[in-house]
């Protein structure tokens, strides 16, 4: 049951998931290399992320019409750390991030309930 299930999901659209993955690839090219050159780091290292950021998604598993990579904005906030510690340090900030984003997908912190507070007769959200 399992595996057959699992076999559907990765098999069932092989000629769209490629064609849909090639246009992703080349669309991610140049946003990578800008970002990188945001974050004040060589062109080579957004690439790789270009590449990295993917693969590891679609290994993990992936959801349909989701495309991860890098941001703007988190380019943005990367730049003084780079610029004050180093590239070093950008990869233990990327690493952090995803610890964090895996402990909240596994507390499910990311449901509506814990993120709305009541107050008084008000739910805040």
């Amino acid at each position: 049951m399992l595996l057959s299930s699992t076999r559907k999901d990765w098999l069932g659209n092989v000629r769209g998931d490629v064609l849909a993955g090639i246009v992703v690839a080349l669309a991610l090219i140049p946003e990578a290399i800008a970002f990188s050159i945001i974050a004040g780091v060589d062109p080579q290292v957004g690439l790789y992320s270009a590449f990295c950021i993917p693969l590891i998604i679609a290994i993990c598993g992936g959801r349909p019409g989701m495309i991860s990579s890098s941001t703007g904005a988190m380019a943005l906030l990367m730049v003084t750390l780079v610029k004050d510690h180093g590239l070093q340090y950008l990869l233990a900030a990327t690493v952090l991030t995803g610890v964090i984003q895996l402990i909240a997908g596994l507390s499910e912190a990311w449901k509506p309930d814990a993120l709305c507070f009541p107050l008084g007769s008000y739910r805040f959200c």
